[in-house]
């Protein structure tokens, strides 16, 4: 085990500096460097540390700096969107690991270069799609494992959230994007659901988007199971994740209502059903829970996330999602853009594993 994993955190914006006020609370972590465009957000970042000797890098390109340090086991990367792939794979070149904010690349060519990278350097990169780590999620794929779902057939996923009047970190509407540019909040869930890259894999696409304002996209598995996303951040519709599972057996949503549906039973609905979810958590989670409500952290999706991931590092075990799933859940991005502007014709799906999700 691993005493501790030195971070180098590049990118303290608004989740760059909500990283570093979270990891004051993840044991076994230490932020040696931190890097920034802005002198004023280096001096905040240091003071959060309690000016504790962090080297600060200040610059347009001072980010290299920080992956080529010796003294860093861990690249983390909370920059702007377009800038995710290139710095992620100079870090695994340096001989880093990875962990880096959603999407992890904009194009396929960049989802490409990810894996190829991770391949040829031997390092682990990790897309933090915290929504993986939702505690009603996490009841839910306990009851996964114990079938009380019977075989799942469909799932649904959305990014919803009216941002006409907060542009300040969404970087493409549906309007200039044409499709969906944030895909992974909800899809990540749903390939941990249906097991994709790990016994089954997307295939196709058809992507629709509707007076430029929202997306739909349906998506369909070698098993033969479908999937449904949209994005909308254009209309009044209040926030929503789907978060849903339809099974043979039970049906289970997170939004706009806490909802399970299981044969044989009545339906539970809001605080009950979160409540029926969550009793399905294994030990670990209760532990993480438990250890992030009693700190008072702001978002236990993000605390078990770290947690988790500096864990796995010290224990040199493999991370939760791979950079294989980073690749799968990111292309979407390119990829409806290219159904839905071309009247939703269907588009393939890259399998990034090259057969291993077999």
């Amino acid at each position: 085990m691993k005493p501790l994993i030195r971070i180098g955190l590049i990118g303290l914006g608004q989740r760059g500096m909500v990283t570093l006020q979270r990891y004051q609370h993840i044991e076994g972590a230490r932020i040696v460097a931190l890097c920034d465009l802005s002198e004023q957000a280096l001096a905040q970042g240091e003071k959060l540390l309690g000016n504790a000797g962090t080297a600060l890098y200040q610059g347009e390109s001072r980010w290299r700096s920080v992956c080529e340090r010796e003294d860093i086991d861990l690249v983390y990367i909370c920059t702007d969107w377009a800038s995710h792939t290139r710095m992620a794979v100079y870090a695994m070149q340096q001989g880093k690991d990875v962990a880096l904010e959603v999407p992890a690349a904009m194009s396929v060519e960049e989802c490409w270069q990810l894996v190829e990278t991770a391949e040829q350097t031997h390092r682990r990169c990790m897309m933090l799609e915290n929504c993986c780590y939702d505690t009603f999620h996490l009841g839910i794929m306990g009851m996964l494992r114990k079938g009380l779902f019977g075989e799942v057939s469909h799932c649904e996923g959305a990014y919803i959230h009216d941002l006409r009047t907060d542009r300040g970190w969404v970087s493409y509407t549906v309007s200039d994007h044409g499709g969906n540019p944030y895909p992974t909040h909800g899809l990540g869930p749903i390939c941990q659901i249906l097991g994709i890259n790990h016994g089954d894999r997307l295939v196709s696409l058809t992507s629709i988007s509707g007076c430029n304002h929202v997306n739909n996209t349906l998506i369909q598995t070698e098993r033969g199971k479908s999937i449904l996303l949209q994005f909308d951040e254009r209309t009044p519709r209040p926030y929503n994740r789907l978060q849903t599972l339809c099974g043979t057996t039970g049906f289970a949503q997170k939004y706009p209502r806490p909802t399970i549906q299981l044969d044989g039973h009545s339906p539970i609905f809001d605080t009950e059903a979160e409540q029926f979810a969550e009793s399905h958590h294994d030990e670990a989670t209760r532990r993480l829970i438990e250890e992030g409500k009693q700190i008072g952290v702001p978002n236990l999706m993000n605390y078990i996330m770290d947690r988790r991931l500096i864990d796995a590092l010290r224990a040199d075990r493999p991370l939760d999602m791979t950079v294989y799933d980073a690749a799968l859940w990111s292309c979407i991005t390119e990829l409806s853009a290219r159904s839905a502007t071309q009247g939703g014709k269907p588009v393939d799906i890259p399998d990034f594993t090259r057969g291993r999700w077999q």
